[in-house]
């Protein structure tokens, strides 16, 4: 969001915000899912490289 202000760039935030002054549930719906989408892929490859890079984790 910071960097969409900063440089004006229009992106999901500026979306997500316009949405949730708007109450459009469906949009503010897909925006939150796609970002837990986003954190549980990125936490599965943080664990999958974590246990590439440390053979203790491999037990």
């Amino acid at each position: 969001m910071i960097t969409e202000t900063v440089f004006n760039w229009p992106g999901v935030g500026a979306y997500m915000m316009d949405a949730s002054v708007k109450l459009d549930y469906p949009v503010i719906l897909a925006v939150m899912l796609l970002s837990a989408f986003l954190v549980v892929v990125g936490n599965l490859l943080a664990d999958i490289s974590y246990a590439l890079v440390d053979p203790r984790v491999r037990r």
